[in-house]
């Protein structure tokens, strides 16, 4: 299994490792539930280089991106501004969910997930053809996120010279400083920052946020964290089979230049013309039991959807879920949901994500 340059930290710490998308990866450091509080009640610390870093450079590389990506790097006018988007099939499949950073003019950064790597640079390599644009997939790098409410007034003492920038960071922008490239991007709900920085400097930058009392936090809790915060996870919510307009995410698609013909516009548009035939909606179960990713949804004995993923809320003390359900069923009849839990069915309480 591939291992992080972190992963000594993580054996120092106790960290339960399991493998996840080919890396050998912390689970939890003890408790999840309390890795979770952490996180929402003050800071925590969470290694995510397992993630892809991609760098696009070249005179077409803005045209590139506005033909591979469904929402429109247009959008990006200044340095350090980032765009979530989806990158489709022709079919409007989601390939990946992911993250485009502006640098500067044909300059771009993309994150991109972990269980993905291979078929997205394949993906990139393919449209790129008819391209000039150069693609370097940054492998010397590292990714530590640091999230919660306390995290920006701990970062500017650790990072004292660039406090100022820090303070003023707004969501989904970025900057660099020195070998640091520090994004307000995560993947918590939480305020918070996503630090790429070489990988040879990550366990000393790691070592000094573990010394000014930030906790380190596992998968597991990353999960929960962003369960709650409604966001949804690639190849449990969204994959290949999925468009965006199925998985809450037509805001990330935008078809208002007419002009841009970005792969998988049509299928889209052409879903939009004859209506989705399924929705994303939130659960939650206010009795006891837990949702899990593929239960069966059923209003009556008619088969409805499925939960997509699923869990408990630490702050909300029961079982929450997404799921994709029949987008032609009646708003009314929504309440009358239930879930097939072992057999028996129980109801659900229909809410619109986030939970939190």
């Amino acid at each position: 299994m591939l291992k992080t340059a972190l992963f000594e930290k993580h054996q120092q710490a106790g960290a339960r490792l399991v493998e996840f998308a080919g890396w050998e990866m912390p689970l939890n450091y003890g408790s999840q539930i309390e890795e979770h509080n952490q996180v929402r009640n003050a800071s925590g610390l969470f290694d995510v280089s397992h993630m892809m870093v991609t760098d696009f450079q070249g005179k077409e590389a803005h045209a590139f991106l506005r033909k591979l990506l469904a929402n429109d790097v247009s959008k990006l006018k200044t340095t350090g501004q980032a765009l979530y988007s989806c990158m489709l099939n022709e079919n409007g499949g989601v390939i990946d969910d992911l993250i485009v950073y502006f640098r500067q003019q044909n300059n771009y950064r993309i994150v991109s997930n972990a269980g993905t790597r291979q078929k997205v640079s394949d993906w990139f390599k393919r449209v790129s053809v008819d391209f000039e644009v150069e693609i370097t997939t940054q492998n010397e790098l590292a990714i530590i996120a640091v999230q919660g409410p306390e995290t920006r007034g701990i970062l500017c003492e650790v990072l004292a010279q660039c406090a100022d920038q820090l303070l003023m960071l707004s969501a989904f922008n970025a900057f660099q400083w020195h070998d640091l490239f520090i994004a307000c991007t995560g993947y918590t709900g939480e305020d918070g920052f996503e630090i790429i920085l070489p990988a040879e400097q990550s366990a000393d930058f790691w070592q000094q946020l573990i010394d000014v009392g930030i906790k380190p936090i596992g998968l597991g809790a990353r999960d929960s964290l962003r369960l709650e915060a409604g966001m949804n996870l690639y190849g449990s919510d969204m994959d290949e089979e999925i468009s965006p307009l199925q998985a809450g995410l037509s805001w990330t698609v935008a078809l208002q230049d007419e002009t841009r013909n970005f792969i998988g516009r049509a299928a889209l548009q052409a879903e939009k013309s004859n209506g989705i035939s399924r929705q994303q909606i939130g659960l939650l179960l206010n009795e006891k039991g837990v949702l899990r990713a593929h239960q069966e949804l059923f209003i009556a004995d008619q088969l409805i959807g499925e939960i997509t993923s699923g869990g408990f809320s630490p702050v909300l003390g029961q079982a929450i879920a997404l799921a994709r359900v029949d987008a032609h069923i009646d708003t009314k009849q929504l309440a009358d949901i239930e879930v097939e839990i072992r057999n028996k069915r129980q109801a659900v309480e229909v809410t619109k994500p986030p939970f939190i």
